[in-house]
């Protein structure tokens, strides 16, 4: 009856440190990641671009699962998978660059990442993102945003304010105007502002 006694304690020893170990598991499969550092050979998740090469604001989004994020060479791309209904994979992170702590509009600085669901947004600006479309263009202080909607146009709304409409809605896209087809870029007018970025 002892031996008995004692495997049936032994079991249930062991299954109580297996569920700890499970849960401790979860625990750090569903933390929020900190944000990665883009490197030149991170490929953007919709355009399979290389997101270095694209001017303006990008993002990143850290899955639960995932050890790397899913980069995007706009924040209206990385807007667009967060606000997408198909979307349903769990979302830990949601990055973005703030334009105002940006070196420049080609330069957005390597630990510049901010979380998107505190951010303030420009919506509506005439700021054309890496893929010559309008740029949802994100800022962590709110008065560097109004200053850019002095100079650019749009408001300011915050990641829940910000609708699916408003990110999917289909952009007329000027392809003279994208760096990568020899015409101009958002950068140099950005570069006459007073303001930076």
């Amino acid at each position: 009856m002892n031996v008995f006694k004692t495997n049936i304690f032994k079991s249930v020893l062991i299954l109580s440190v297996l569920a700890l170990l499970g849960a401790c598991q979860n625990n750090v499969a569903t933390q929020k990641p900190e944000p990665a550092l883009l490197s030149e050979n991170d490929i953007g998740f919709y355009d399979q671009m290389i997101v270095m090469d694209h001017e303006g604001p990008r993002a990143q989004i850290h899955l639960a699962g995932s050890t790397k994020p899913l980069w995007f060479s706009s924040v209206r791309d990385g807007l667009a998978y967060f606000k997408s209904l198909e979307q349903t994979a769990q979302i830990l992170a949601f990055y973005v660059n703030d334009i105002g702590s940006a070196n420049s509009w080609q330069d957005m600085g390597a630990g510049n990442w901010i979380d998107a669901k505190t951010a303030f947004f420009v919506v509506g600006s005439n700021a054309m993102g890496g893929m010559g479309v309008p740029e949802f263009v994100p800022f962590s202080n709110e008065d560097k945003g109004r200053e850019f909607t002095i100079e650019r146009g749009g408001e300011i709304l915050n990641l829940d304010d910000i609708n699916v409409e408003t990110v999917l809605a289909p952009v007329e896209q000027d392809h003279t105007q994208m760096p990568s087809m020899g015409g101009d870029s958002d950068a140099s007018n950005m570069n006459a502002m007073d303001i930076k970025p």
